[in-house]
């Protein structure tokens, strides 16, 4: 790999995301006990869906930006500081208990912010790799490792329900502003003048779902986003219900499998269609929910296990084939398309929808976790039974051949 990368430059690509991965994992994990511990159990589905509204909007245009205005590298600068203002803020409203619908209106605040930078440091990584089937994988571990970071320094924090965890994501996200004054701007796009719209808001990106391959993709990451919606507001109490304490370290065990599977992703994209490394995936996605629903420590854990696998082997896969079989000039819209249709379609579904499935499955003698659990199982399987009935594939040299192009 270090063949292909200066030793200097490879190091800047990881600490990239290892910081970015850190400043994520320190507000997303311990944000619904967090939110528990301070009285605002009610707006916790909301909360968590203000990712997913956000995903609407702010990808893309700012992908739409990077791809035709401005360097990458200072629009993730300029939106990583706004990052750690609104989370900073967020935290503390939560922490003087403001009114909810205002501590709710600057938990979106933040999360407008937020939602774009992770498709623009992909672009900014995916634009200096010579192989990305063979470096993407290693290097978005990186990313993997620093959310775990994130969520120990949380639990060794005692963090874990109160608002230290937003301020200490702040100001790591200061470090990610920091850190972009070392990175080399990307060539900056030639400006577009007289750009319409639908071009600024980055809405021309829609004509990627005309290719049946890309909108097979699309949909099969929006369909799997919303089972997996259950996975981080509800893991946690169903671990403090079984015993565990100190819930964000218990919950990087699913990192370490994310990490082998990435890892793995290289060697397995050119022995393996990469329909089978969906499949696989969406699988083991099967697995991780019925794990869940048995309802013991052990199957938990196992459970929290499966999700690191099946999250890499569908999501980085996913960006690894946008980044091959679409053309350049479309790279940032292309996966901020895919920020919208995984973090946005999906998980707006996702958290609303297993919001009202959890209440539903909660009564006066408790969670019904084999029942909530199981439910979530059936809908991952339901995806994988639409994925296998509707992708077709190319052959390799065919992808190599028929990148999507459309006008800039």
């Amino acid at each position: 790999m270090l063949r292909t990368l200066r030793k200097a430059e490879y190091f800047e690509l990881v600490t990239l995301f290892f910081i970015q991965g850190a400043a994520l994992g320190m507000w997303f994990v311990p944000l619904s006990t967090v939110l528990d511990a301070n009285g605002l159990h009610a707006i916790k589905p909301f909360a968590y869906a203000a990712s997913a509204v956000a995903a609407f909007i702010s990808p893309l245009i700012f992908g739409a930006m990077a791809d035709r205005q401005a360097s990458p590298v200072k629009v993730l600068r300029g939106l990583s500081l706004a990052t750690a203002a609104t989370m900073a803020l967020a935290s503390g409203a939560i922490q003087l208990r403001w009114h909810p619908w205002l501590v709710l209106a600057l938990i979106q605040l933040y999360a407008l912010c937020a939602s774009p930078t992770w498709s623009i440091s992909s672009t900014i990584v995916f634009a200096r790799l010579a192989d990305a089937k063979k470096e993407f994988g290693p290097i978005r571990a990186m990313a993997t490792l620093g959310w775990m970071a994130g969520c120990w320094i949380v639990s060794a924090l005692g963090a874990d329900t109160t608002t230290l965890a937003g301020y200490s994501g702040a100001a790591v996200w200061l470090v990610v502003c920091a850190f972009t004054y070392f990175l080399p701007d990307l060539e900056t796009p030639q400006s577009v003048e007289n750009l319409t719209l639908r071009q600024r808001l980055g809405w021309d990106a829609l004509i990627l779902l005309k290719n049946p391959d890309h909108r097979v993709v699309f949909i099969t990451v929006a369909l799997f986003a919303i089972p997996l919606c259950g996975f981080y507001p509800y893991t946690p109490p169903h671990l403090r219900e079984l015993g565990f304490q100190r819930t964000s370290a218990w919950m990087t065990f699913g990192q370490v499998t994310e990490i082998i599977a990435m890892f793995s992703l290289g060697a397995l994209l050119v022995k393996w269609r990469l329909k089978w490394i969906f499949v696989c995936g969406l699988g083991l996605g099967v697995l991780r929910f019925v794990f869940c629903a048995l309802n013991t420590k052990a199957w938990l854990l196992a459970g929290v296990v499966l999700h690191g696998a099946s999250f890499a082997l569908v999501f980085i896969t996913a960006q690894i084939y946008l980044d091959q079989r679409v053309d350049a000039t479309w790279r940032a819209r292309a996966q901020a398309l895919m920020a919208l249709m995984g973090g946005g379609v999906g998980n707006l579904t996702g958290y609303l929808g297993v919001g009202w499935w959890f209440v539903g499955c909660t009564g006066a003698g408790g969670t019904q976790w084999p029942l909530f659990w199981g439910g979530l199982s059936a809908a991952v399987a339901a995806v994988l039974v639409y994925f296998l009935t509707a992708y077709r594939g190319q052959g390799v040299h065919a992808r190599a051949a028929k990148k999507t192009t459309a006008p800039v």
